[in-house]
């Protein structure tokens, strides 16, 4: 189902909680209709951060279908879509899809969150 190493995922949620549990790191609420715009405001104080600049290339190294099961993954996680609607998830990212999914994801508060509970719900964890 996911084309998506599971190990770069877990990697990416590794990457997402240090970065959004540092000190400096705050992010603005989500709004309902969430824009490119909206995700590279909320990360344009965080430029040059490390953790921001490893899942930039964790993402850069991957084709924009995997990008999309991120998404996908995320939306799932978070209750956006069913088990059932992966594929119409998948097709929605990549509809939206975008050269700034880093950002996308990373301005979203929850996204380790919902990542490992996207994964639990298509039967993978990142325990060993």
């Amino acid at each position: 189902m996911l084309s998506v190493r599971i190990d770069t995922i877990c990697l990416l949620i590794d990457k997402a909680h240090q970065f959004q549990s540092q000190e400096q790191v705050v992010l603005a609420d989500v709004p309902e209709i969430p824009t490119e715009d909206w995700a590279l405001e909320a990360l344009a104080d965080h430029a040059e951060d490390s953790c921001l600049n490893e899942v930039r290339d964790l993402l850069n190294d991957i084709d924009p279908n995997q990008r999309a099961e991120l998404v996908a993954l995320m939306w799932l996680g978070r209750g956006d879509y069913e088990v059932e609607d992966w594929d119409t998830a998948v097709e929605d990212a990549l509809e939206g899809y975008s050269e700034r999914t880093a950002e996308y994801l990373l301005a979203h508060p929850m996204v380790a969150d919902d990542l490992e509970e996207g994964l639990i719900q298509l039967g993978y964890s990142c325990e060993e």
